[in-house]
């Protein structure tokens, strides 16, 4: 195997009175292409800021092999200081790099070079920063959320120039899709720690759910072994003083590992608020039609809306997937056309940007709206601290600025506010945006089981498969067709992304996030000889703790081996036996204790 290019090793790091990172690992070899996946907040980005070099650590090394060139993507540009894109792009340039390639590049992003970086969007600075770190060829490409504010036609361009660079990656994504093509090994970054798994994205779900499993199992061995420890302590042997003092250190430190041993990070809960029915028909749009100047925007368009619909807007950057959005919601009126929206419609937006969100208040005051504690979800007042904890906020950050949250903080916190509100139609500008893979899944089974409709912009693929049950896709020219089904399904209906290189082949629809319910996930049953034994093996634990117990007692007796060597023998024979069966004992109903709880719910 290759040596490694680039290496971190036991690398620690703290920020404020947080310990963020601890004895983390990272090895990128020649031509590697890892995903490194983590909850938001985690330390995926100053894990990747460090191997960067852009980081210093508390301890750990970095080593970085000579000559090696390395290309960092931050996931919030700064184009500061440069009087355009091309200038920008262009003091990323090693000597003797092709300057054509960076102008090239910048062509196929749809940037001309001349761009003022000061008026740029947020896609168009992701998309010069994007042509700033493939123009050199790097050897390590090391990206941080690269398909954020980008659309459809330019993450399908990416993909295929990703997928066709020698460079070595490491990757940062909340686009699944991009990380099943590209990925081939996973790295996790889970409570400060990294643990690495040599298969591809695809598989890395359930792994993760494998390990924290065994580390539960693992738990509650613990736990059990202290509690046997402790029982030991009370009526053991109470000679050799020597060994009892080791024994009670050797407990002590198992507390302190239970004690500090920390779970895995918290799982969001995500609940909307139910407004009142709507009607069964939510929007209906006859003969739409909308042109700024000589620009259509949408022409001829017709199209029903049903309550209980999770309707997409696809289309490129600029399509006019906003202004379609703002007609159907009735906040911008049609040049020709009629739109009827449904009775007691209850309507909450997320925007894109986040913008309903003021920066210099508190988090607090963002959800109570500054007045008082408490928060009304679905009629009933909730402590804001509780309601925080939901969207894994911890109350140390109830007082602190929306301005100094990360990307993924801020989703989380514009989804709170949207989500108290009551509503039965939402309507999502690009949700997904810096959200992580857990939170995603458990919005998709919001969405899945919301009782209202959904109206929604999205370029990530694999969230439109699994949400939307119809796709309205800008085709060019102000048409706008309807397709049923999720984003593959359009695909497979003859359907294209407008400016896109090549039509991908569609690959197999995900099913719909569904609410998993017990009944459903059928859990292996109890057998009778396993309810048999669930019942007897307390009294059998019990037993052998009796006779290791007395075995304990005969040998305490100072003078047995002197007296009776074989019965000293024997009596140390029984008691190693017994141990066995005991430890056998509480492993078996351990197991099934768990699985009694799985089958129970």
């Amino acid at each position: 195997m290759a040596p490694p290019l680039l290496l971190l090793q036991n690398v620690s790091l703290t920020l404020g009175a947080t310990p963020l990172l601890h004895a983390a690992e990272l090895s990128v070899a020649p031509g590697e292409r890892l995903c490194l996946v983590g909850r938001n907040g985690s330390g995926k980005s100053t894990l990747l800021r460090i191997a960067a070099g852009q980081q210093a650590v508390d301890s750990g090394t970095r080593f970085l092999q000579p000559g090696t060139t390395v290309r960092y993507l931050p996931q919030e540009p700064d184009l500061t200081g440069f009087d355009s894109t091309g200038a920008y792009v262009a003091a990323g340039l090693n000597p003797g790099d092709d300057p054509h390639r960076a102008r090239s590049l910048l062509e196929a992003l749809g940037l001309t070079g001349l761009e003022d970086p000061t008026r740029l969007s947020g896609g168009e600075a992701r998309r010069a920063a994007l042509a700033r770190a493939l123009a050199p060829a790097p050897d390590i490409l090391l990206l941080d959320e690269p398909t954020n504010h980008l659309d459809l036609p330019a993450i399908a361009w990416l993909e295929a120039e990703l997928a066709g660079l020698r460079a070595a990656m490491v990757l940062i994504s909340h686009d699944r899709r991009l990380l099943e093509r590209l990925g081939r090994a996973v790295v996790w970054l889970d409570r400060g720690a990294t643990r690495r798994m040599e298969r591809g994205f695809a598989e890395f779900e359930a792994w993760r759910d494998d390990v924290l499993e065994q580390e539960e199992r693992d738990h509650h061995k613990l736990a059990r072994k202290i509690a046997a420890e402790e029982h030991w302590l009370r009526y053991g042997v109470t000679a050799r003083r020597k060994r009892n003092v080791r024994r009670l250190g050797n407990l002590h430190a198992l507390r302190a590992q239970h004690r500090t041993a920390q779970g895995p990070l918290g799982i969001a809960k995500l609940e909307a608020s139910d407004g009142e029915t709507s009607g069964r028909i939510v929007i209906e749009a006859t003969d739409l039609a909308k042109s700024f100047g000589e620009r259509v925007i949408v022409r001829g368009l017709t199209t029903k809306i049903l309550r209980g619909d999770r309707a997409a807007l696809v289309g490129p950057n600029g399509a006019g997937k906003t202004t379609l959005l703002n007609l159907l919601t009735g906040r911008m009126a049609p040049d020709a056309g009629t739109v009827r929206l449904g009775a007691a419609l209850q309507m909450v937006t997320l925007d894109q940007r986040r913008e309903s969100l003021d920066a210099a208040t508190t988090l607090a005051d963002t959800l109570t709206g500054g007045h008082g504690d408490m928060v009304v979800v679905n009629g009933q007042s909730r402590h804001v601290m509780g309601y925080m904890k939901d969207f894994l906020f911890s109350p140390a950050q109830a007082r602190t600025p929306v301005g100094t949250l990360s990307g993924g903080e801020r989703g989380r916190l514009a989804l709170a506010v949207a989500l108290a509100r009551p509503a039965n139609l939402l309507v999502l500008d690009e949700p997904t945006n810096d959200l992580d893979l857990e939170t995603l899944d458990l919005l998709q089974e919001l969405l899945a089981d919301y009782p209202g409709t959904v109206l929604l912009v999205s370029h990530d693929r694999d969230f439109l498969d699994r949400v939307a049950s119809s796709v309205i896709n800008a085709e060019g020219d102000g048409r706008w067709v309807d397709y049923a089904g999720g984003f593959s399904d359009m695909l497979a209906q003859g359907g294209r992304i407008m400016g896109a290189p090549a039509a991908e082949p569609p690959p197999a629809r995900p099913k719909p996030a569904v609410r998993k319910e017990p009944a459903a996930s059928a859990p292996r049953k109890l057998s009778f000889k396993d309810k048999h034994a669930l019942a007897a093996l307390p009294a059998r634990m019990e037993a052998l703790h009796a006779d290791m117990l007395r075995l304990q007692n005969v040998l305490a007796d100072p003078d047995l081996y002197a007296r009776d060597a074989a019965g000293f023998a024997r009596a140390s024979a029984q008691l190693e036996k017994a141990a066995a069966e005991l430890a056998a004992a509480e492993e078996r109903w351990l197991e099934l204790e768990m699985l009694r709880e799985e089958v129970e719910g």
